[in-house]
């Protein structure tokens, strides 16, 4: 049975590639992201390990700009440190935003992890955290290095001129070297401005004091004695660990995102294991019904039942053995072309070999054997059950009425409780809800592809009079094809269905949230530009003062964030320009006025207000970030505003109460509003900053709206692969149909029929077959699209379900065309069959 097995693999090359691609691209997809993910790890694990790779003991505090009450650790702590037993190094650190423009004025960088830190020269002048490859660290208060990446991309030289943006006004300096270094931010690809540490102090803190300290042990120390010794000198807020723990932290923090990209990367893969059991078991169903009669000549001889399904499934596990070990090969190459995909996007990843553990390989094995072997399963049940007789009859064993009415009936009811499932979890809506959705979903398109078949005859035959009136004979034989097999059509379809139904509720979900998003700030704003910080940060207020005095500006306002204390919570504050704010914002008051921010008084969001029972006229008292204690009177309750916070005040009552004002963003309406001319004033009232973002209402609408459209991107990416894979089970079936009527396709090319109108037939046979079932998931994914977007309403202001209809149609045609390219080489073969010969096949 082995050999026969074994012969039977390599007599149906055609059928059993396309089975081979199906395992192959799951395995690929599974194999790639667990190397990946793994490789990334490694590398990031090493990083840490090498990043605290000389430091016994790492300090740290909360001190920042923003916060003058977090202590930080002084010179002098620091000097105490250096004089510990067994410190060989005691090193100080300050951090924070800078950015360097290259040579058309543009940041380098994506903000984020744009950073700039002090140069703390050692007993031998250098600082061991940097190794320079040109000039040396800065020496003087005009003087920064930058980091190899960075004066690449800048085309910077020792001795240049470089402008570099903080959260204040743009400074040059001049270049005094270039080095490499461990630095997380550089190697998440930003960029690291290093300046002298009294400048850095005053640009990030304070003078003379530092936010983090790494201590190094003199030989023979151990860290956990120096840790002790340390631990009494810091200030109350500071944290010291050993840098071993600091790396183990790191690295765990590394495992746990990564996991979270591992599981979404499976999920995928998944997915297209899932849409290719469906080609598994059509290929291994045809070649049952290829190979009737020896099956049949095999029971005949004395093979039992068992042995007959042993054998295919024997066939099935050598298929899924040569599948997984193509599948595992091609999942390398996907991991490294992963890794160079994050390269060219901007993202650096550490050096490191490429990690092939035992457990991706035996992942990749199982999975790719036993889906194999579990598609092939049904198969290989019912060629075991063909009588020897009928078989060699050629009469096959065709569907009972009973096996009928029961897989009918159990896909009715897995439909039906699914369909209960999603409409409960859409009116229950939140998390749960939508978690019980999930469960739904699933039973009901577990329950759509067990009544496929039947849905296929009634559907298909609402087309056939459209089909014939259009193209003729060949159109009626297409469509009587494309039902003669239901099964074998429901299988196919049913890939595409499941595919689709991903896209399509993915598409409806995101089309839905985009035109919510861009409602929201459409509906929202008036300002014709906003001003924030590249990185996400404060912007200083010497911004805020610049932006006042720019050629063309009708009315500014910051957005200020504070979080006071009123009545018995912490409450989120906008501090705005009061007399501005009605020009840059479209606040609709519920009662009250806004007008009285101008007084002094507190307007309150209408859901903050409801929560706490407040109204206008009510005099509340508050606590403000510096202790001190006031009473304000409310004086407007306004409907929420994406963009301001639960409450908002005058930027002069918050004035006196912070010494570092929170400048998220600032709001500008212009003379004239958007234009060229406009934003080139606005530029260069911030004197040409790189690091400041001057975004029009397009750009806003863009910046809110377009997570999702990238979302969307990497979605149908990634579900690109499932559509591959139902792509070969429409050529599979299509190649089967052929093959199986051969005779009449021999027929009825001696009665008429020319090449032309068979490749035709074939064509729209699987034009057919394609849209049926593109039909039934797009119907299910919007469906579940709406079911989900019931439990974000509450979220969403204004939420309306939008079908996208042009990309609906664009999946129709996409599903038409799939049809088309599937059918070409089955209608080409078809065309060439030789009359005769295909009239003498049995």
């Amino acid at each position: 049975m082995f050999r026969t097995a074994l012969r039977n693999v390599l007599a149906h090359k055609a059928r059993l590639l396309m089975t081979v691609l199906a395992v192959m691209l799951g395995v690929a997809f599974v194999s790639g992201t667990l190397v990946f993910t793994g490789t990334l790890g490694n590398a990031f694990r090493n990083q840490s390990a090498k990043s605290y790779d000389d430091v016994a003991v790492a300090i740290t505090t909360m001190a920042g700009q923003r916060d003058e009450k977090q202590p930080a650790v002084t010179a002098a702590t620091l000097a105490k440190i250096q004089g510990l037993d067994g410190v060989d190094t005691a090193t100080g650190r300050v951090h924070g935003f800078a950015g360097v423009a290259d040579p058309d004025g543009k940041l380098i960088g994506n903000g984020w992890t744009n950073t700039g830190s002090n140069y703390f020269p050692g007993k031998d002048g250098k600082d061991s955290a940097y190794t320079f490859v040109d000039g040396t660290g800065p020496d003087a208060a005009d003087r920064v290095a930058l980091d190899e990446h960075t004066a690449k991309k800048g085309e910077y030289q020792v001795g240049d001129r470089v402008r570099v943006a903080t959260n204040g006004p743009v400074k040059e300096y001049t270049l005094s070297g270039v080095f490499t270094t461990e630095d997380g931010a550089v190697n998440a690809g930003g960029s690291l401005v290093l300046f002298e540490t009294p400048v850095a102090q005053k640009l990030y803190l304070r003078p003379g004091q530092f936010m983090d300290v790494n201590v190094s042990a003199a030989s023979g120390v151990s860290a956990d004695k120096l840790l002790a010794d340390v631990k009494p000198l810091l200030p109350k807020e500071a944290e010291a660990k050993t840098g071993k723990k600091l790396a183990d932290e790191e690295a765990e923090m590394t495992e746990k995102g990564l996991s979270s990209l591992n599981t979404i990367l499976l999920v995928f893969a998944a997915i297209a294991l899932f849409v290719g059991i469906f080609l598994i078991a059509n290929t291994f169903t045809m070649l049952v019904a290829q190979r009737t009669k020896e099956l049949a000549l095999m029971r005949a001889v004395g093979a039992s039942r068992r042995q007959v399904k042993r054998s295919v499934l024997l066939e099935a596990a050598v298929v899924g053995l040569i599948a997984s070990a193509i599948g595992f090969l091609a999942g390398l190459g996907l991991a490294v072309g992963l890794r160079s995909a994050m390269s060219l996007t901007g993202g650096k990843i550490p050096a490191g070999p490429l990690v092939v553990s035992p457990a991706s390989v035996i992942a990749a094995f199982c999975v790719g054997v036993l889906i194999t072997v579990l598609a092939a399963w049904l198969p290989a049940r019912r060629a075991a059950k063909i009588p020897p007789v009928a078989a060699m009859n050629s009469v096959h064993a065709a569907a009972t009425v009973k096996s009928l009415v029961v897989r009918n009936s159990i896909g009715g009811v897995l439909t039906l409780i699914g369909a209960v499932g999603i409409v409960a979890g859409a009116v229950s809506g939140g998390s749960s809800g939508r978690t019980i959705i999930g469960g739904g979903a699933f039973l009901s398109l577990i329950g759509i592809i067990v009544l496929i078949p039947l849905l296929s005859r009634p559907v298909i035959a609402l087309v056939r009079p459209l089909l014939k009136r259009l193209f003729g004979v060949a159109g009626k034989l297409a469509a009587q094809n494309a039902v003669r097999n239901p099964r074998r059509t429901g299988a196919t379809a049913s890939a595409l269905a499941i595919g689709l139904t991903l896209v399509t509720g993915i598409s409806v979900l995101g089309v839905t949230l985009g035109r919510s998003v861009d409602r929201m700030t459409t509906d929202n704003i008036k300002a014709d530009y906003m001003v924030s910080m590249a990185n996400g940060g404060s912007l200083d207020a010497s911004a805020l003062k610049a932006l006042e005095k720019a050629d063309g500006v009708m009315a500014v306002s910051a957005r200020q964030d504070a979080w006071p204390k009123i009545g018995d919570e912490h409450i989120g504050v906008s501090g705005v320009t009061a007399d501005a704010l009605p020009q840059l914002f479209a606040v609709t008051t519920v009662s009250g006025s806004i007008d009285s921010l101008t007084k002094g008084e507190l307007a309150i969001s209408e859901d903050t207000a409801k929560a706490n029972n407040w109204k206008v006229g009510d005099t509340l008292p508050v606590v403000f970030g510096d202790d001190k204690k006031d009473e304000l009177k409310v004086g407007a309750v306004y409907e929420g505003n994406e963009f301001l916070y639960e409450a908002m005040l005058s930027k002069d009552v918050l004035a006196p109460h912070t010494a570092y004002a929170d400048i998220r963003e600032v709001w500008l309406k212009m003379d004239g509003g958007e234009s060229a001319a406009n934003e080139k004033a606005l530029v260069k009232a911030l004197g040409d900053n790189p690091a400041m973002s001057i975004i029009d209402r397009q750009g806003i609408r863009d910046m809110f709206g377009g997570f999702v459209n990238i979302a969307l991107n990497i979605m149908y990416g990634l579900l690109a692969m499932a559509l591959v894979i139902a792509v070969l089970g429409v050529v599979n079936t299509l190649a089967m149909s052929v093959f199986e009527r051969q005779q009449e396709i021999g027929m009825l090319r001696a009665i008429g029929l020319d090449r032309r109108r068979v490749k035709r037939m074939i064509r729209l046979e699987a034009v057919v077959i394609s849209l049926f079932g593109a039909v039934v998931g797009i119907v299910l994914g919007t469906f579940l699209a709406w079911a989900i977007g019931q439990t974000l309403k509450s979220d969403i202001p204004d939420y309306v379900l939008v079908i996208p209809w042009g990309r609906i149609g664009i999946f129709l045609l996409l599903a038409a065309l799939v049809g088309v390219l599937a059918a070409l080489w089955p209608a080409r073969s078809a065309a060439k069959l030789n009359m005769l010969t295909a009239i003498k096949t049995e």
